[in-house]
């Protein structure tokens, strides 16, 4: 009998979209083989076609959930394949329960989190004809935590305060949601992102000829206002673009212990798909079938 690994079912599940008890009994059934556990799998559970879990899920919804006493908050990604699907109602039923379970468990393992709900993501998969994923989740504690959700649902922020109150930890979520900070303080800009930056900036400087004391000024300058475009707290506020959001937090006498920002499919590299191509593809294999 072949050994089934993890690594199998993990390959099974991409490419099914089905549950790993499932994939796991298959793998099994058939001895290792992988297309034929897909084809028993396709006669047992009414599956439409293998590899769902390959085509890219970039679309769908974040969503937060703020306690009662402003003390925690969630955040989630879930996906889906088109915004279509993104808009439907068991969908967002689905995003819904992943949302409420982590806020319940204040789980902030996404893979822990997933398992419990899937068994209702498979059904889903199964249902709708989408690879659907939960992609990220994160919980926030702190004196203060409040939230800001723009753009249909498309970016959420969660900001977590030492002082202030729950009307400023959502005024800096909505600058964060807009201004996209990739830091709260200078001293937090990872020091490989500066080497590419200075990189960059020594390559154009060297260009113009100066002396290397001037270029040297040249690079520091600009790395300089680098930094003080991706910190928070030196980024001038949304809403009153005088003040920086160091500032506002100080005059009250606040300060941002953390932020968690997601926007919709971010980092996923999308599949450009042919419309046109993609139907002549599934009408050549239904006809094979």
């Amino acid at each position: 009998m072949a050994n089934i690994t993890a690594g199998m079912v993990k390959e099974l599940r991409e490419r099914t979209g089905l549950g790993m008890m499932d994939c796991k009994k298959a793998l099994v059934e058939a001895d290792g083989d992988m297309d034929k556990a897909i084809e028993d799998l396709r006669k047992a559970s009414g599956l439409k076609a293998a590899k769902k879990a390959g085509r890219t899920a970039a679309e769908g919804i974040v969503k937060t959930r703020i306690a009662d006493d402003n003390s925690y908050g969630v955040i989630v990604e879930v996906n889906s394949e088109t915004d279509f699907v993104a808009r439907d109602d068991s969908f967002l039923a689905f995003a819904e329960e992943c949302l409420t379970q982590a806020f319940v468990s204040k789980e902030a393992d996404a893979a822990t989190l997933a398992a419990g709900v899937e068994n209702d993501r498979s059904a889903l998969v199964q249902k709708i004809g989408e690879n659907i994923n939960l992609r990220r989740v994160a919980v926030v504690e702190a004196d203060v935590v409040d939230t800001y959700v723009h753009s249909n649902d498309r970016i959420a922020v969660l900001v977590a305060l030492k002082g202030g109150d729950a009307a400023l930890a959502r005024d800096v979520a909505m600058h964060v949601a807009a201004a996209n900070p990739l830091v709260v303080r200078a001293d937090d800009v990872p020091s490989d992102v500066l080497d590419k930056e200075r990189e960059i900036y020594a390559a154009q400087a060297a260009e113009s000829g100066k002396p290397a004391e001037i270029v040297e000024k040249m690079i520091e300058g600009r790395i300089r206002k680098y930094v003080a475009e991706i910190t928070l707290l030196e980024q001038a506020f949304v809403k009153d673009p005088d003040l920086t959001v160091g500032a506002l937090l100080k005059k009250a006498g606040a300060d941002v212990v953390s932020f968690v920002r997601y926007e919709v499919g971010e980092g996923i590299e999308k599949e450009v798909v042919d419309f046109a191509e993609e139907v002549a593809a599934q009408a050549a294999a239904s006809k094979k079938q």
